[in-house]
């Protein structure tokens, strides 16, 4: 028999492997599948027709609905078939029909944070890691190797090229081809993606004060409206503008390898 902590409910059509391992208070629902070497927490709610492949790891308090395939093997060529993992953390909600691949290389993981909002008909590739309490919305792309910061927003549409970074609480406007870095707290939108100013919006629902906001107006400044080249941008920030938010930024900026995006100005109004 599986191993399960009862109270359980497993429905009559659902398919799960004696060797997975399902946590107290979790419901599976109509027509599911979960496969060997799967653990899935407590008090999770995986819909109809959820389907948890090998290797996959699920933590507390997650929401599945109908149709998601976890832990899918990765859409790359070089994938030879090995053991690599998929790790979700809890209080997840992953909504219809999203699927998320495991690791491509052997003993390699994608890992997926905590209290995360992920909506329809997407897909988060091989070896992404995200953070926490991140929104994806429908129909977003998220290719290999990708990062996402804590409270970033990715809105409908979005396509992320692989190895791409996008920061904390950075909001990403929907149909926007994301194929560079985009530093934290700042908007970006158009089809090439392009900054617009700060994500006001997020980081006063992020409680930040009016100080720490006027601050990262400043960087925003700093890195895009005047001319500095970028390590003498980011050297002024920190010489003049210095708290943990704009460090933050200094920090993504310098460790990116793809670079950052740019600010395109076209019939943007000034802030």
């Amino acid at each position: 028999m599986m191993t399960v902590d009862a109270p359980v409910e497993v429905a009559s059509t659902a398919r799960v492997h004696p060797d997975a391992v399902i946590g107290p208070g979790t419901r599976i629902g109509e027509f599911c599948v979960v496969e060997q070497d799967v653990i899935i927490g407590a008090q999770c709610i995986l819909e109809p027709y959820v389907y948890v492949k090998r290797w996959t790891t699920i933590g507390d308090a997650n929401e599945i609905s109908a149709g998601a395939v976890l832990g899918s093997d990765p859409l790359d060529k070089s994938f030879s078939g090995e053991r690599s993992y998929l790790r979700i953390g809890g209080r997840n909600k992953i909504r219809e029909h999203f699927t998320i691949s495991r690791g491509t290389e052997p003993e390699s993981e994608t890992r997926i944070g905590n209290g995360n909002y992920i909506m329809t008909s997407g897909h988060i590739a091989h070896n992404c890691i995200l953070g926490d309490e991140i929104v994806i919305a429908s129909c977003a792309l998220i290719a290999g190797y990708v990062e996402i910061e804590n409270q970033a927003f990715i809105s409908g549409g979005v396509v992320v090229h692989q190895f791409s970074r996008v920061g904390s609480l950075a909001m990403v406007g929907g149909n926007t081809r994301v194929n560079s870095d985009l530093p934290p707290y700042f908007l970006y939108s158009d089809f090439n993606v392009a900054a617009k100013g700060l994500n006001l919006v997020g980081l006063k629902r992020a409680d930040f004060s009016a100080e720490e906001i006027r601050r990262l107006k400043v960087a925003y400044r700093l890195l895009y409206r005047t001319g500095l080249k970028t390590e003498e941008a980011l050297s002024r920030i920190e010489a003049e503008m210095p708290s943990p938010h704009t460090l933050h930024l200094v920090n993504f900026v310098r460790q990116s390898k793809r670079g950052i995006c740019r600010e395109n100005r076209r019939g943007q109004a000034e802030e």
